[in-house]
């Protein structure tokens, strides 16, 4: 692929071109490495949020109106057409914000991706390689598109992995189908005009739906550029395209800057918490202390939280009511983790929410500071009985400064598939993703991830 034309190129004629040229050759051995880690972490998060009751409710709406049952549904004995099953698969995987982060842009990629390619992969089965391929590209476009309009996209209300999820979504799927530049244009047209997603949203089941919305939605886009659907020709960099309309001081340079070189996909971060990625220096925190200093819920008196803006603007709740609100609470979280001493699912459930509203949760400031990382904090603890403890977490287990390993993910996924009594086995799951580039069927491994 010849990525230096990219300078001559607008950020769309660049960027579309990535999606429809780029060659299993042309990734790197460390990327291919990273897409792989990204699959084993998003199939363990998709089994873990399967049969969520917002999944039960999509499944059982969708029955009505759907195709033929081409698709696996992941965690479930359920077979779904191919943009149901993408929908489905996508709003399980993120359902409780244990999937990937793209720390620069606050982009949970993999979910929006993995969902339409496996979809795809047993209603016209394709390569592993093929897969393999397809998941970069969608990953590196969701995470281009992302960086153009960051950060004042998310700042602003629009929830990110919904509303750029589309893009990598098409690109992926249109990858799968061959689409040339033009086509690739045409679909994301299709995807600019269909995206939706508000971070007023998180901790409801509306969230899931848009992020199951994007991924449906980018395989649908795709398929229809394939037969002649058409849009603007710059979706992205138009005068009233994505940037324009959903950007402030958008950065089009973003889309192709150093394209097929540096690698945004290989910068993912994996989460050894389900909550927002901003609060998980905030648990590594108080699992020290809770550890060290043998400080329990009942000895604190107030705490005091630095950190990115995002901190505080995602995450100062201290009225939740919901399991899936307490994914989004500092509140909440310092309470159960300090009373717990973990920070599982099981942590962020709604009998774990009625207990910290009985024992009660910490009052809590919080200080901005704009050009700390998000996977750093400062924790101030002020104890009842006068002591005052303070921790500074510089990277957050699981940020891409402090990564999980790759057994470290596997024991998630394991974890994950054992909490819901998953009944596949596992192991040949894990060997399936790890080798998906020998596979001459993709679709084995969503098969091996089927309810039993």
């Amino acid at each position: 692929m010849q990525t230096d034309r990219a300078t001559a190129q607008t950020g769309d004629e660049a960027l579309c071109a990535f999606a429809a040229t780029l060659r299993w050759e042309d990734i790197p051995d460390h990327v291919r490495h990273e897409a792989k880690r990204s699959l084993v972490n998003i199939f363990a998060t998709a089994l873990a949020g399967c049969r969520e009751p917002a999944v039960d409710i999509m499944l059982e709406t969708s029955a009505a109106y759907s195709g033929p049952a081409t698709s696996t549904v992941i965690g479930r004995t359920e077979r779904m057409d191919a943009p149901t099953a993408a929908f489905v698969n996508a709003m399980g995987a993120n359902i409780f914000d244990f999937d990937d982060t793209h720390e620069a842009t606050i982009i949970h990629p993999a979910s929006v991706v993995f969902a339409p390619i496996f979809a795809r992969a047993e209603a016209s089965p394709f390569s592993g390689i093929d897969a393999l391929r397809a998941f970069v590209i969608g990953g590196e476009v969701v995470c281009r598109v992302g960086l153009s309009v960051s950060p004042y996209h998310y700042s602003h209300g629009w929830h990110i992995t919904s509303t750029c999820g589309g893009f990598g979504a098409a690109a992926a799927s249109g990858a799968l189908l061959g689409l040339d530049a033009a086509q690739m244009t045409s679909a994301f047209a299709t995807a600019a005009a269909q995206s939706s997603g508000l971070v007023d949203a998180l901790g409801t089941m509306a969230k899931s739906a848009s992020v199951g919305g994007a991924a449906r939605n980018g395989l649908i886009a795709a398929d229809l550029a394939s037969r002649g659907f058409s849009g603007p020709a710059r979706p992205l960099t138009g005068a009233r395209g994505y940037l324009a309309v959903y950007g402030q001081g958008a950065k089009p340079e973003a889309l192709g800057d150093d394209l097929g070189h540096r690698w945004e996909i290989a910068d993912n971060a994996f989460k050894p918490y389900p909550v927002g990625v901003v609060l998980n220096p905030v648990l590594d925190a108080c699992l020290e202390v809770y550890r060290d200093e043998e400080v329990r819920a009942g000895d604190v008196a107030s705490v005091e939280l630095t950190g990115h803006p995002l901190l505080r603007q995602r995450t100062d709740r201290p009225d939740i009511a919901t399991g899936r609100e307490a994914q989004v609470s500092a509140q909440h979280a310092i309470a159960i983790v300090l009373a717990r001493g973990r920070a599982g699912l099981a942590e962020f459930t709604d009998a774990a929410v009625a207990e910290t509203a009985a024992s009660g949760r910490p009052q809590v400031r919080f200080h901005d500071e704009a050009g700390r990382d998000v996977a750093s904090a400062v924790v101030t603890l002020r104890l009842k009985d006068g002591r005052i403890l303070t921790r500074e977490i510089h990277a957050a287990r699981g940020s891409r400064t402090n990564p999980l390993s790759d057994s470290e993910l596997e024991a998630k996924l394991t974890t994950l598939a054992e909490g819901v009594g998953f009944a596949g086995e596992v192991d040949r799951l894990l060997e399936a993703l790890w080798t998906l580039d020998d596979l001459a069927d993709a679709g084995d491994v969503v098969r091996l991830a089927a309810g039993g």
